[in-house]
């Protein structure tokens, strides 16, 4: 009977972790659930006819009803929702109208593109924007902090399109070291290549990062000064431990925390705002192919993409909890 409660206890971490990620799983469908309910009636239900919206209002009546059966316009709308939600987990988005090709090989072909350049501005994003934050904390109210700070707030105040502009007269037009646009493919057999395609998307992950990483390295330097104040960090000095020791074995675990959860809702600002830059660069990613779809009012990509956009951003967020509480353990238990 004595053993009995330790072991009752050694079983509650185990189902704090089973609850916390239940919770966080719950939330995810849901908000899931939510944004495919509000990009299909923004863009299926609200007043205007999607079929007169695609073909304009030189339409004939046959193509107009020709089109409403093919898009099951004529359907009630919870069965086209239904419909739709049942496409996508059969990963069938329907055809395009304007393309005459299935949108998931549309969205296929174009992430190869877009998935690259978030994850190369991520890195870019992630490594300038630590080593800068950590180099300004270490070096706190000196010249260095305040070169960083004053950088980092031009950098902030920089829009992403304006930056990729200059980056193109800089580097394309005056030094001409990279195309001003374009992408080559990252197959040999296309005229492209892995290094052909990677430089293509280098000014353009550049671009994307600059804002980005101004705004994270201030959370790096707010959230390791935090840490430096606590008592821990002290008692670590007096043990003997140099400030650089102390920096990089305690000091950052504890930073990485609030950080974390910046560089998660970092990585789907990025994935959103490749929607600009793509076409300052002229790379057929997911951003071009939406703009075009507007262009040529076909509805049904512009409705996919968004809501593929969307999914993105809930899903790194729920991955974003996860990792959360893996690296603080206190929250598990308050999930």
């Amino acid at each position: 009977m004595i053993g009995e409660p330790s072991r009752r206890a050694r079983r509650r971490p185990g189902a704090a972790i089973s609850l916390f990620l239940l919770k966080r799983f719950a939330t995810f469908v849901a908000t899931l659930l939510v944004a495919s309910g509000i990009v299909f009636t923004v863009l299926d239900v609200l007043p205007g006819n999607v079929a007169d919206v695609m073909l304009g209002e030189s339409a004939t009546p046959e193509a107009r009803q020709a089109l409403v059966e093919k898009l099951g316009l004529d359907r009630p709308a919870l069965e086209r929702y239904g419909h739709w939600l049942q496409g996508m987990a059969h990963g069938d988005l329907g055809i395009s109208a304007s393309y005459d090709t299935p949108v998931t090989q549309l969205i296929a072909e174009r992430l190869a593109v877009t998935g690259p350049l978030a994850v190369l501005a991520m890195l870019l994003t992630s490594v300038i924007a630590l080593a800068l934050g950590i180099f300004a904390a270490s070096r706190h109210n000196g010249p260095g902090d305040v070169g960083v700070m004053a950088v980092s707030q031009f950098g902030i105040a920089v829009p992403n399109f304006w930056f990729a502009i200059l980056l193109i007269l800089v580097f394309s037009v005056q030094l001409q070291w990279f195309a001003a646009g374009g992408f080559p493919g990252w197959s040999a057999d296309d005229g492209g290549g892995f290094w052909p395609a990677l430089k293509a998307l280098i000014l353009p992950a550049v671009a994307l990062a600059a804002v980005q990483a101004a705004i994270l390295a201030r959370i790096t330097r707010s959230a390791v000064l935090d840490v430096l104040r606590e008592d821990f960090v002290r008692t670590a000095r007096a043990k003997g431990l140099s400030r650089r020791a102390v920096l990089w074995q305690h000091v950052l675990r504890n930073a990485f925390v609030p950080v974390l959860t910046v560089m998660g809702m970092q990585f789907a600002d990025l994935l959103t705002a490749t929607v600009v830059v793509e076409n300052v660069f002229s790379l057929p990613g997911l951003g071009r192919l939406i703009f075009q779809a507007i262009s040529n009012r076909d509805l049904l990509v512009v409705r996919n993409v968004v809501m593929l956009l969307a999914a993105a951003v809930i899903v790194i967020n729920f991955v974003v909890d996860v990792l959360y509480a893996v690296i603080d353990p206190r929250l598990k238990g308050h999930g």
